[in-house]
């Protein structure tokens, strides 16, 4: 038998960082992360052999996730991913590949007497932003995938959903008006001519990342508020074919929609006709996928 993979590190390391402005210190913005960092190298003799002399401490990442998240930018989380990768890879002779995982929390500031206050920040719920960063030491190759993951919306009216295949199994009344909701776990993958990770880092400078994601949140609330949308289908392949459009340096874009559904009450038993009275049911619940892409490929 032979080890065929393996990775391992440090999850679930969490921090809040503040930036203070430099003119006036009161001024300040703010970055919540929960990171994850797995190594990739020659350690296979620690599972094979149970020689533990490669092994970087989990507890030494967890170490270095925190010291250089005081030391270093962490805005926006791409860049702090490459810094990572960089850092493991660059101390670590052994180390030949790092995956990192950055979650970010929101935090937006609020309006205080008609403006928006210098330190204080309303959290935008269970909405997140996302990043996961994969670098190979050997062939420079980086992989950034970033995202957007429950972001709850829902619309009243504005969607339809009838001349789907109809068989003897199907129950399902067609409808050309009915409630769509959904927790929006979006993602696109980048394609970048990066030399090395300090490209990346000056790509996040440059504002390339905070960009992208600006961008495809707007379009997919603006797409999912607009569209008479005759399906989640189509409506998530607009949304993607869009946010291509917008963005060129994004390769593919996927989305997963689940159907939040909200249902009528019936009352007909009580003699009351009901058209605005729902209740929501959480399950089972629909779930559909997509990834759109620049490139044709061909399916099997």
């Amino acid at each position: 038998m032979s080890l065929i993979d393996s990775s391992y590190g440090k999850a679930n390391v969490k921090f809040l960082k503040v930036k203070r402005d430099k003119k006036n210190p009161k001024i300040q913005e703010v970055l919540q992360a929960n990171c994850q960092v797995l190594l990739r190298g020659n350690f296979d003799i620690s599972y094979t052999e149970a020689d533990n002399a490669p092994i970087v401490p989990t507890d030494t990442v967890k170490n270095t996730i925190l010291i250089e998240a005081k030391n270093t930018e962490v805005w926006p989380i791409e860049r702090f991913a490459a810094h990572l990768a960089k850092h493991f890879t660059t101390k670590y002779n052994h180390v030949s590949g790092v995956e990192v995982t950055i979650v970010q929390d929101l935090w937006n500031k609020y309006e205080v007497n008609g403006k928006l206050h210098d330190h204080s920040f309303r959290h935008q719920g269970s909405e997140t932003r996302r990043t996961f960063l994969t670098y190979d030491k050997a062939s420079q190759k980086t992989t950034i995938v970033s995202g957007i993951k429950d972001l709850k919306v829902l619309k009243s009216t504005g969607s339809m959903f009838y001349g789907y295949h109809d068989c003897d199994y199907t129950t399902l009344k067609p409808t050309e008006d009915r409630i769509l909701s959904t927790d929006v776990d979006a993602s696109w993958k980048f394609e970048l001519q990066l030399s090395s990770l300090d490209d990346t880092m000056q790509k996040a400078r440059d504002g390339l990342f905070d960009n992208v994601y600006n961008a495809a949140r707007k379009i997919t609330l603006d797409r999912f508020a607009l569209e008479n949308s005759p399906s989640v289908q189509a409506t998530m392949y607009n949304m993607s074919q869009e946010i291509l459009d917008a963005a060129p340096a994004v390769d593919t874009v996927s989305y997963s929609l689940p159907n939040n559904h909200f249902i009528l009450f019936n009352l007909e038993w009580k003699g009351i006709s009901n058209d605005d009275l729902f209740y929501p049911s959480s399950d089972p619940n629909g779930l559909i996928k997509s990834t759109v892409g620049r490139k044709v490929t061909a399916k099997l």
